[in-house]
C-alpha cells in the first residue's frame, strides 16, 4: 500500500493528498478521460511531502493548457474569480449577471435608505414577491475565509434596509431577505450563523451542488480572466471597460478590436470564448 503524502492547502491546513479531489477537478473541466490519466501519472511522479496545493495546480494547468486550452480555462475558474479584483467591482456585476440569467430583476452598485441611515448595496435582486439585498465579498486570496463577522454585519444592515422597505406599498407579499456572496469560503461558524437567521449563503462550493462553481458551469457565465488566450494587461483593459463574461467578448468581438488585440490573435480568443459559454 502506498505511503500517503501530506500536501499543504492554501489555508496552511496540512491534508493527505487525495487523488480523486484532482480527478474530479480535472472532470469538472471536461479534460478527456485519457489526459486525466496521463496529468494523474504526471502529477503522482513528482509528489512530495509538504507540496503546496498551488503547485499540484500549476502541473495541472500546464499540462493542460498544453493539451486542452477550454479544459485549462475551466480548471482555472476558482483562479479566474481571484483575478477579477482589484476593487471587487467585477465580481459584483458577475453576481448580478448570474442573478439576472437566473430569472431576477437586478441592480448592481445602489445606495439604498435604511431605517436609520443610508446603505451602498451591491445587489438588489427581484422576482416574482422575493426582493434580495445581496451583499459581495470578494477575496483575491485563496487562503482568506468569509468568518461569521461578515454574516453578522450584513444581516444587521439588511434589517435597517428590511424595516424600509416593509413600510413601500405593494411589499406587504414580498418575502425579503439578505445575502452573501463570496468568490472564496465561509468558515463553519458562519454557515451556522447564515443559517440562524435566514441569510442567503453563497460561496465557491456552498451550498452543495448549487455553489458559484456549479451555477457558473451550468449557465456558462465564465469570468473572460479564465481565457488562456488573453494577457493579464488586456483582462484588466477589459475589465475597466465593464465587461467580465467571455459571453460578452462572445457577443461583442469588436471589443477586442477596442482594447488593440492584433486580428490575427481575435480567431483563438473568439473560440475559447464560445466554448466557455456553452453550458453544461
Amino acid at each position: 500500500m502506498k505511503q500517503s503524502i501530506n500536501i499543504v492547502k492554501y489555508s496552511g491546513d496540512v491534508v493527505a493528498f487525495d487523488v480523486d479531489k484532482l480527478i474530479n477537478s480535472l472532470r469538472r473541466a471536461q479534460a478527456s478521460e485519457a489526459l486525466i490519466q496521463q496529468i494523474v501519472e504526471q502529477v503522482e511522479s513528482q509528489l512530495y511531502d509538504g507540496i503546496t496545493t498551488k503547485q499540484i495546480y500549476k502541473m495541472a494547468f500546464k499540462m493542460l493548457k498544453g493539451k486542452s486550452r477550454v479544459s485549462a480555462s475551466k480548471y482555472k475558474l476558482k483562479k479566474a474569480l481571484m483575478e477579477l479584483g482589484p476593487s471587487g467591482f467585477p465580481f459584483e456585476k458577475l453576481v448580478g449577471k448570474l442573478l439576472a440569467h437566473e430569472g431576477f430583476e437586478t441592480k448592481v452598485g445602489v445606495i439604498v435608505q435604511g431605517n436609520c441611515v443610508q446603505h451602498e448595496v451591491d445587489v438588489i435582486a427581484q422576482k416574482n414577491n422575493y426582493h434580495y439585498m445581496i451583499e459581495c465579498k470578494y477575496h483575491s486570496d485563496q487562503g482568506r475565509f468569509c468568518n461569521v463577522k461578515i454574516p453578522l454585519y450584513i444581516h444587521s444592515r439588511f434589517l435597517d434596509v428590511e424595516k424600509q422597505w416593509e413600510h413601500q406599498k405593494g411589499h406587504e407579499a414580498k418575502l425579503h431577505k439578505g445575502g452573501v456572496y463570496t468568490n472564496t469560503r465561509f468558515t463553519t461558524d458562519a454557515v451556522q450563523y447564515g443559517k440562524c437567521v435566514g441569510l442567503l449563503l453563497t460561496s465557491w462550493d456552498y451550498p452543495m451542488e448549487n455553489g458559484l462553481k456549479d451555477r457558473i458551469d451550468k449557465s456558462g457565465f465564465h469570468p473572460l480572466t479564465a481565457l488562456t488566450t488573453l494577457t493579464k494587461s488586456e483582462k484588466t483593459k477589459l475589465l475597466d471597460k465593464g465587461i467580465v463574461l467571455c459571453k460578452e467578448l462572445h457577443e461583442k468581438p469588436t471589443l477586442l478590436n477596442q482594447i488593440g488585440i492584433d486580428k490575427t490573435r481575435h480567431k483563438k480568443i473568439l473560440e475559447d470564448s464560445e466554448a466557455l459559454c456553452k453550458n453544461h
